[in-house]
């Protein structure tokens, strides 16, 4: 079994998610299909399809997450030495004309519009190992691309983040 790397944080906001559609949505949405069942005719009734609709979605999001918790594997960026990248870094690399800064984290806490990308993509793979002043490609769709590792240091993902998700978000409505 593969392994999902993440923070300490990052694993908390997904036992989060997962507690709040285990023990409040799908309680909460199974009853507004028992109410909806109760009705009458299920072959017309609106509400009993849109709320069985809802379970399928919280369902498959617990599978989801489910998975992602077997598969989670803590990591404290904070404690890894940034010398080189790391799960954790944050990176300016240059393309030849701009400096661009990423923050390498795991696959649910990654928000690329901000500079959050998962350790898993082909950017961040590139760059794991790599020190100040490495040389490095990426192969995309379109074209190879060139860069070259200016600073490596580490800021708390969390910090960094804009979207931050809460109970509001984990719900089906």
């Amino acid at each position: 079994m593969s392994t999902e790397p993440m923070t300490p944080q990052g694993y908390d906001e997904l036992l989060r998610e997962f507690k709040y559609l285990k023990d409040v949505e799908k309680p909460r949405v199974n009853v507004e299909k028992q109410r909806a069942a109760e009705l009458g005719d299920r072959s017309e009734n609106a509400e009993y399809h849109a709320a069985k609709e809802k379970l399928r979605h919280i369902d498959k999001r617990l599978f989801y997450l489910n998975g992602m918790i077997q598969k989670a594997q803590i990591i404290d960026p904070s404690q890894l030495d940034h010398s080189r990248v790391h799960f954790g870094s944050t990176i300016t690399i240059n393309d030849g004309e701009d400096d661009i800064t990423y923050s390498i984290c795991g696959t649910l806490e990654s928000e690329p519009e901000n500079g959050l990308i998962s350790v898993h993509s082909p950017l961040a793979r590139a760059m794991l190992g790599k020190c100040e002043g490495d040389e490095f490609n990426v192969v995309l769709p379109s074209e190879k691309k060139s860069y070259e590792v200016g600073i490596i240091t580490y800021l708390d993902i969390f910090s960094l983040k804009k979207n931050h998700r809460n109970e509001i978000n984990f719900g089906f409505h």
